[in-house]
């Protein structure tokens, strides 16, 4: 997570609503400081260029308590909705089995890309069992509790020169969202590069 300050979105872009909910017993109920919503707010602010409106939420492992919160979010209008936490094997680790019970489609190819991801640095991602489903125009994303590796499966590994190795997720979330109707979403480039293809993008402005 960065301590520089976030860039300044692009008025031209299409405004985008974006829930974050951050899912632990221990941090909703004040036992330790949540570093899930902080993380994912530093990262869309560096990737995206669209002024953006954060619907957070910081919630117990309770799973019927995370599907009314992501029904909820989507009911509001959050074109992506990205969760933290409560994916791995433990008996509170829920997320998972909430999120596709508010499933319209389920997209298995954003889970799987993120085990592909952290398995280059530890052998128990195997263990991880984030989901992302399609809600009516909403697209929900599980990612992993720590912010290292939420930046890791967001945007991908780099190696020392800065070229991009491994794609993360997020260069298929903004061709995803235009699927579901949603806004266009635009990143920084040298942050984070979408990918679409050409007969969906936009012409360049001056």
């Amino acid at each position: 997570m960065s301590d520089t300050p976030l860039p300044t979105p692009d008025l031209r872009c299409d405004p985008v609503k974006v829930g974050i909910v951050s899912i632990s017993d221990r941090a909703s109920s004040g036992t330790y400081e949540d570093k899930g919503l902080p993380a994912l707010r530093d990262w869309l602010g560096q990737a995206l260029l669209n002024p953006l409106t954060f619907e957070a939420r910081l919630i117990p492992d309770e799973q019927a308590l995370i599907s009314e919160t992501l029904i909820a979010l989507a009911d509001l209008g959050c074109s992506l909705i990205l969760t933290t936490g409560g994916t791995g094997p433990a008996l509170r680790d829920v997320t998972p089995e909430a999120t596709l019970a508010v499933a319209d489609k389920e997209m298995p190819g954003f889970g799987e890309q993120m085990r592909q991801i952290s398995l280059r640095f530890v052998p128990t991602a195997i263990l991880s069992r984030q989901v992302a489903v399609i809600r009516g125009q909403s697209l929900i994303i599980n990612l992993p509790g720590q912010p290292k590796s939420i930046q890791e499966t967001l945007g991908g590994l780099r190696n020392a020169e800065g070229q991009q190795m491994v794609d993360g997720i997020f260069a298929a979330v903004p061709y995803c969202i235009d699927l579901i109707g949603g806004p266009y979403m635009e990143t920084r480039d040298a942050f984070c590069k979408a990918f679409r293809p050409k007969t969906a993008q936009r012409p360049a402005r001056n």
